[in-house]
């Protein structure tokens, strides 16, 4: 299916959405509580940090590829140079500079990679991986290196320079 005929599809039944995967469409459940507040608690943490260098939301679109793509962060930064050069009638085109993505019960290791690539070869400077269960945040990067930060520890923010964001404040 491609872009066009996606945007075609009938609206979802209340909370769900879809997204575009390669070409096939995806019903996703909305976020549980729990999900929900940290995305919530990341957004925050992340406008603080980011001022006026970018946006930052929770459930941001963007079309990683133009034809067959049209996914959802759970959190995202976008720079305020490619925020400002996206028309208000389209999408974010490639991936958001930072995607978040916090794991779900639904999610599986093949989909998490996919997304992982997907982000990291579309234009995404960092992807997160935030793992409620174990209290931890992977941050991976396009050059292959991925780090795993625990509470008590800190991830250096790179839109803001000498800012980190506090791991333990995420599971608060």
């Amino acid at each position: 299916m491609s872009f066009a005929e996606f945007e075609l599809l009938p609206e979802t039944p209340r909370g769900f959405r879809y997204e575009l995967r390669h070409g096939e469409p995806v019903q996703t459940p909305p976020p549980n509580r729990t999900h929900y507040l940290v995305q919530r608690r990341l957004r925050q943490a992340l406008e603080r940090a980011a001022g006026n260098a970018g946006e930052v939301d929770i459930e941001m679109p963007f079309r990683p590829r133009p034809n067959f793509e049209y996914w959802q962060a759970d959190v995202a930064f976008v720079s305020r140079n490619r925020w400002d050069q996206t028309p208000d009638a389209s999408h974010l085109e490639g991936a958001p500079d930072l995607v978040v993505e916090v794991l779900s019960p639904s999610n599986t290791a093949a989909e998490i990679l996919d997304r992982r690539n997907m982000c990291l070869e579309n234009g995404s400077r960092e992807f997160w991986l935030v793992d409620i269960e174990h209290r931890q945040v992977e941050v991976s990067t396009p050059d292959g290196r991925s780090i795993t930060y625990k509470p008590g520890q800190s991830i250096p923010l790179f839109f803001a320079p000498e800012a980190t964001l506090a791991v333990g404040s995420i599971f608060e």
